[in-house]
């Protein structure tokens, strides 16, 4: 592929590429995470001067510091009068620079020509229709339809939509009531936990386990913390949640009268923060955060803030 010259600063064209990559990643049709599956080399330009040629660039980050320098290297050279030659230079990983590889006085050493073994192929209306009802939903539908449908914050949205494995797991796994809850699992936890291609490949996780702990968490039968425990223990076995659960002993603690002993405890451990709630409503989270301590995070949030004020 052969981009026009549209871009006029390295950020540009970073997110060009990431985008290009997310869009064919999101088709089906290619596997950016190998090595080596989207190169890009970078036809370099400043106003008045000649083009200059980029290879052997490995990522499109060293790419955008190619980019970088080259503008930076043309720049300098045209404000102290000296010619900007037509050539092709190399990226120097090490060095972070570009460094001359051969010179090209004009369009024609390029050789340029018609490849005879590869003939033209032209693609009809009915073939274009037929190819765009069967496209995937695109990426900035995804993202607008997150936002919209089920109040995803646009900035977790944008996450969640561009990169297809975690799409397909929040699409598989979310209903109406508990896709905000999905998202944020997905973007809070889970992406921590399978940040490389071998971590996916081994992950047991099934949208059926995120099912459960979101909706675990709305129902109350989990804490959030313990639900991030429970995921890494099923990414890593598996597991159903229930069965992790009893193992790991991290259902919500509910039962009131052993919750109000807690409470009474903390209350009694923090007399200050205790007098500061009273006249300050936002102090009570403190003593929250306490309780959590105390019940290694099984203490159900809303009962407990709801004991604490009756108490205080």
């Amino acid at each position: 592929m052969v981009t026009e010259p549209d871009f006029e600063n390295p950020k540009e064209v970073r997110e060009f590429l990431n985008i290009l990559s997310n869009l064919l990643e999101n088709l089906g049709v290619s596997d950016p995470s190998l090595e080596g599956a989207m190169r890009a080399d970078a036809n370099v330009s400043i106003e008045d001067g000649n083009k200059v040629e980029i290879k052997n660039i490995g990522s499109f980050h060293d790419l955008e510091k190619a980019v970088h320098f080259e503008i930076t290297r043309q720049q300098s050279l045209h404000s102290r009068d000296i010619p900007i030659i037509q050539e092709t230079r190399h990226w120097d990983d090490k060095r972070k620079i570009t460094i001359s590889s051969r010179s090209k006085e004009e369009d024609l050493d390029y050789r340029y020509f018609l490849e005879g073994d590869i003939p033209w192929v032209r693609i009809g209306n009915e073939i274009k229709e037929k190819l765009k009802s069967e496209m995937p939903e695109s990426i900035s539908s995804k993202k607008q339809r997150y936002v919209s449908k089920y109040n995803i914050p646009a900035q977790v949205a944008d996450v969640l939509s561009s990169d297809k494995f975690y799409s397909d797991l929040f699409e598989e796994a979310h209903t109406q009531e508990n896709a905000k809850e999905i998202a944020n699992i997905i973007t809070t936890d889970l992406m921590g936990l399978v940040d490389t291609r071998e971590k996916r490949e081994s992950s047991k996780l099934t949208p059926s386990h995120l099912k459960a702990i979101a909706d675990s968490i709305q129902s109350g039968k989990i804490a959030r913390n313990s639900a991030k425990n429970a995921l890494y223990e099923i990414v890593r076995t598996g597991k159903s949640l229930s069965d992790i659960m009893s193992e790991l002993d991290l259902g919500n603690l509910s039962d009131e009268s052993e919750l109000s002993k807690i409470i009474e405890s903390v209350i009694s451990e923090e007399p200050q923060a205790v007098e500061q709630a009273k006249s300050n409503p936002q102090t009570i989270n403190y003593l929250v955060g306490k309780v959590m301590q105390k019940t290694k995070g099984k203490a159900d949030p809303k009962l407990t803030l709801d004991l604490l004020k009756k108490k205080i």
